[in-house]
């Protein structure tokens, strides 16, 4: 799986949880606060991702994340 790939992984995740962004164009620089998601949200896409690629990692090491494209690189480095 791609960085690009995490990425679009994510960006399905966020959708879902929030269906009004459902055709939004999304850009790595994005910050899920930005785009209307509270912290339940936050927390819901995060796992979901995590989830959606079996992977298991401490959530403290998401905690420098600042928005969408560093979620996905770090997810993609864990891979």
């Amino acid at each position: 799986m791609s960085e690009q790939e995490v990425f679009k992984m994510i960006t399905c995740n966020i959708c879902e949880v929030i269906p009004e962004l459902e055709g939004h164009n999304f850009k790595y620089e994005d910050r899920l606060v930005d785009l209307g998601a509270n912290s339940v949200d936050r927390a819901e896409i995060v796992a979901m991702s995590l989830e959606s690629i079996n992977l298991e990692i401490p959530l403290v090491e998401l905690s420098k994340v600042r928005n969408i494209g560093e979620l996905a690189k770090v997810l993609y480095e864990k891979l």
